[in-house]
């Protein structure tokens, strides 16, 4: 878990270098999916038999790839370019707060009041690192910071009706599947930028980052992670995601050159709160 950690946090750094490197985002995305799937399908083949999807599953994954993988990875992408690695990462950490509240307003899973306040403590410290100034971290609330919030929505759709929808898959198959069906409109997207790039211009940087975005933070991450999930449990597992804002940082800071003012520090840390609040509840109910 402590490797998934390092691999997703070191994915915002990876990718601004690779921006930074002459390879536009929608194109960095495009060869990133298509190269993660295709090596994602061979770790599928290798660990596990082949099976038929389960009835009615194709259109459900389809909509999960769609949601979950283009339109977020769109945002994310997008709005990562324009605002810094620190930002980003704090931003995408009030994911599972809003997963949590709104599973709760549609009768998904019941919500305590411990965690309606640990909601309203993650978001109090979204809001401070959207506004935040200080440090090398200037910009206030832009375009970058509006499509991280569409990725934090859309992450969170993309989360409830995987709780909503039963698809009788292992977690590896289900990912695997996700990936599949949401590469397709990531390379349409990415087709104009892939023709318009001058790909001698491209650096050696730029295509280092790539690999680590496509090989480790998604692939390896994905393995990774579902293993933990089965030798430790979800519950223990989420946890660690809220270190990866922290090591982001650190990451950003001696990569990137980023200094956070303090005002980031102290919405990072009621963000990181208020998500681990958030575990404090009764588990769902199995079904």
């Amino acid at each position: 878990m402590l490797l998934v950690v390092l691999f997703w946090a070191g994915n915002f750094t990876a990718a601004k270098i690779a921006f930074n490197g002459h390879l536009d985002p929608t194109a960095f995305t495009a060869l990133r999916f298509v190269l993660a799937s295709v090596v994602l399908w061979a770790i599928v083949r290798w660990a596990e038999r082949p099976a038929p999807l389960p009835r009615g599953a194709l259109w459900r994954l389809v909509v999960l790839g769609v949601i979950g993988n283009t339109i977020y990875q769109v945002c994310f992408m997008e709005g990562l370019q324009r605002t810094s690695a620190t930002k980003s990462s704090l931003i995408l950490a009030g994911m599972p707060a809003l997963v949590t509240l709104t599973a709760g307003l549609l009768g998904i899973e019941p919500v305590t009041r411990m965690q309606r306040i640990a909601v309203l403590v993650a978001t109090v410290g979204v809001v401070v690192v959207i506004r935040g100034r200080g440090g090398s971290i200037d910009d206030g609330f832009g375009t970058g910071e509006m499509l991280l919030l569409g990725a934090v929505f859309t992450w969170a759709v993309y989360t409830l009706l995987l709780r909503r929808w039963t698809l009788r898959m292992s977690a590896l198959n289900l990912t695997a599947w996700t990936m599949y069906t949401g590469t397709p409109g990531l390379v349409l997207i990415g087709i104009p930028a892939l023709r318009h790039t001058a790909w001698h211009a491209v650096s050696a940087g730029a295509w280092a980052g790539l690999l680590y975005s496509a090989l480790l933070s998604l692939v390896a991450a994905y393995v990774l992670w579902n293993r933990g999930v089965a030798m430790l449990g979800a519950a223990r597992t989420v946890v660690y995601n809220t270190v990866v804002p922290l090591v982001a940082t650190v990451i950003a800071m001696v990569a990137l050159h980023e200094r956070p003012g303090m005002i980031h520090v102290v919405g990072g840390v009621l963000i990181v709160s208020g998500v681990l609040l958030t575990g404090r509840g009764p588990a769902a109910p199995e079904g």
